[in-house]
């Protein structure tokens, strides 16, 4: 079937006119496979910005922290959301997807926090390593980061924790994440439970709630272009964490 029979016509083509009976429009039919779904749509076909690489700081906190502003600026809707990437026991890959928090630009380190016992929490547990990534799509932007994961103390989990806002933290309170759930109504009563509790004792931390930072060993900025002419820089730590020792190596797109 012709990609105009389907209603997905490309650039230059035209749709057929709307059946009788249609009301003026025509119903979209269903594709029949995401090549003919993407069909006319490609990825980046925008005006982006450019990548000045030899204007790049010398160390890559800096320029993430800059980015991110120029995201927000761009209007670039959640901005702060990164997948999370761990291994699992068995050497399984998983992701996620999560808020930031907070970035250590001069440590270079990104802060995010979650459950300890939830999946994401006891793999780091078992195996502190992760990979973070992020991307922008008004700008064509992609940011990969890599290191060792660190757990923050108590403390800081909790002065984090009076930080979130009440729908975060009845969240937290309730727990029990990525387990089977019964019914809607049961995690229902769950938040009814948590939302009680948190109106009684306002000061609650929950349980195994902890802050981590994942300390960069290898950042790699990425500049997308629509001729494929992507702009990848990537810095690669020489000194040990928290110390501004950094190398950086421009990469083939």
């Amino acid at each position: 079937m012709a990609a105009e029979e389907e209603g997905l016509t490309g650039p230059g083509e035209t749709r057929p006119a709307p059946g009788p009976g249609s009301g003026g429009e025509a119903a979209p039919a269903a594709p029949r496979s995401v090549p003919e779904l993407m069909l006319g749509r490609p990825p980046m076909a925008r005006p982006l910005p450019t990548f000045d690489t030899e204007a790049a700081p010398a160390e890559p906190g800096p320029l993430f922290v800059d980015w991110l502003a120029t995201a927000l600026h761009a209007g670039v809707l959640d901005p702060q959301v990164f997948t999370l990437s761990t291994v699992d026991a068995d050497g399984m890959p998983d992701a996620r997807v999560l808020v930031l928090r907070d970035v250590d630009a001069a440590g270079t380190g990104w802060v995010f926090s979650t459950a300890a016992d939830s999946p994401k929490g006891r793999q780091l547990a078992d195996h502190p390593a992760a990979a973070l990534t992020v991307y922008w799509p008004q700008l064509g932007r992609q940011v990969r980061v890599r290191g060792t994961v660190e757990r923050a103390a108590d403390q800081v989990a909790g002065a984090e924790f009076a930080t979130r806002s009440p729908a975060a933290r009845i969240g937290a309170l309730v727990g029990r994440q990525s387990e089977p759930l019964a019914s809607p109504a049961e995690y229902e009563e769950a938040v009814a439970v948590a939302r009680r509790r948190l109106e009684t004792t306002p000061d609650t931390v929950a349980a195994g709630h902890a802050v981590y930072t994942l300390w960069a060993h290898e950042v790699e900025f990425w500049q997308g272009d629509a001729e494929r002419h992507h702009v990848r820089l990537r810095y690669t730590r020489t000194g040990p964490v928290r110390t501004p020792e950094w190398s950086r190596t421009l990469l083939w797109p």
